[in-house]
């Protein structure tokens, strides 16, 4: 049996993890409940359905073939023999806050040694609300693909069928030589495309001042807080001044983080954070499901500026720009390096790139795709989503967005030591819509 290999930028993810900086994703569903002993009920649902996903068996295991450089030191995915879901779906005991536990889950590292993810059910102290942490490595799933395997251990949906995948073009050890000249063009292509995304980082990092609340000295601890905006309040300013809804939320976020430095003492004044927005370059319907594929645009956020509608300009403009360029040009595109490092270079040097993520970036703010119809576990309704990003060394804050039933949900993770405040945080991206909104009215 053929192993089914990490894509470089899987094991790029699997590489650079530490124990003070895992590398997982995560998703907060807050559920209605029918009964108080709703919570319990999903667990053993979650359970008795992730025994019969395919995805949710796949360990990671390490592979050293000799007489293959290019694998050398990588890692595939592999069933798991001894896959036990309670191993994974975990219910723990009532709670009265749901985003204080899930900070707490969200700093610990999955184990290594099974499947990566795990289910963690929290039931409400109020017998009307439960919620479900959901955890994904990095490694086994991007943000669609995590989507994907959640989905398939809540309620059935009727959804249509998914268009035929082509299979893979096989990958031989001698290139063919009928294609020798486009892989030496594609070569080529590919050393120009370095060299512009190396410059590109370098130029990115000159005269740059961010917050010292945004790279404050890794401790390891988590703590996540959410946020509800109306979708609509978003289209009502997005029809004002033009942009798209991603403009909107972004500049939020900056108005967000001006309001949040002023309040707390630390000062806006000249602060440009150099936010890392993710791009997806994978097609879920065509493409193999597994692995990431992802790209990035660099910006930087328009903290300093006291105008809303100054820093949505801004934004605006600077997407524009990452836009027009594409995705596989820019600062933004570091990811894209990742298919030019062999295997056992990925293996030695993902410490090293766990630390540089700092250089890179001061804080990722990134968008996760959500389906639109209604989420269902037991027949609960799931009335609430908040979405939560890594947090890499030197990195004190990471927001991620999602879109779910007509409203904008905005997750929030940050270093629980470096940002002991980030309740207010999440109040100040709620204050942020209204001024935008006050802001477009004549």
């Amino acid at each position: 049996m053929t192993p089914d290999l990490l894509a470089p930028l899987d094991l790029a993810f699997w590489n650079m993890e530490s124990a003070e900086h895992p590398m997982h994703l995560g998703a907060l569903g807050v559920f209605s409940a029918h009964s108080p002993t709703a919570g319990a009920h999903a667990a053993d649902l979650l359970a008795a359905r992730a025994a019969a996903v395919p995805g949710l068996r796949m360990r990671i295991r390490d592979v050293w073939p000799l007489g293959f450089p290019s694998v050398f030191g990588g890692a595939a995915r592999e069933p798991d023999p001894g896959f036990d879901p309670l191993d994974h779906v975990l219910l723990h005991a009532p709670t009265a806050d749901f985003h204080t536990e899930a900070g707490r889950l969200m700093q610990r590292p999955l184990d290594r040694a099974r499947p990566p993810w795990e289910a963690h059910v929290l039931p409400g102290e109020d017998g009307v609300s439960f919620a479900v942490l959901f955890k994904f490595h990095h490694a086994l799933a991007d943000g669609l693909r995590a989507l994907g395997l959640a989905a398939a251990v809540l309620d059935p949906m009727d959804l249509p069928a998914p268009r035929p995948r082509p299979e893979p073009p096989s990958r031989g050890l001698v290139p063919d030589v009928r294609r020798l000249p486009d892989l030496v063009r594609g070569a080529l292509s590919d050393v120009g495309r370095a060299l512009d995304i190396g410059a590109s980082v370098a130029r990115s990092g000159l005269d740059v001042r961010s917050s010292a609340a945004l790279t404050a000295v890794s401790t390891g601890t988590r703590r996540t807080a959410g946020v509800v905006v109306d979708i609509d309040d978003v289209h009502r300013v997005r029809k004002v001044v033009g942009g798209t809804v991603n403009d909107v939320v972004i500049a939020v976020v900056a108005g967000a983080l001006r309001r949040w430095l002023d309040e707390r003492g630390d000062g806006s004044d000249g602060v440009a954070p150099r936010a890392l927005i993710p791009v997806s370059k994978r097609r879920p319907r065509t493409a193999h499901p597994q692995g990431n594929r992802l790209s990035g645009y660099l910006m930087r956020l328009p903290v300093a500026d006291p105008d809303p509608l100054g820093r949505l300009a801004t934004v605006r403009a600077a997407m524009d720009r990452n836009k027009n360029a594409g995705p596989n040009r820019g600062a933004g595109a570091v990811a894209l390096l990742a298919d030019h490092v062999p295997a056992l270079g990925h293996r030695l040097g993902g410490p090293l790139v766990g630390q540089a993520a700092r250089l890179w970036f001061d804080i990722l703010v990134t968008s996760v795709p959500l389906p639109s119809f209604g989420l269902k576990l037991g027949g609960n309704p799931v009335t609430a989503v908040y979405p939560f990003a890594p947090l890499a060394r030197g990195q004190s804050l990471a927001v991620a967005i999602s879109t779910y039933r007509g409203r904008v949900h905005y997750g929030l993770v940050a270093d629980a030591r470096a940002v002991p405040d980030l309740d207010r945080l999440a109040h100040a991206v709620a204050e942020e819509v209204q001024t935008l909104i006050t802001a477009c009215e004549p």
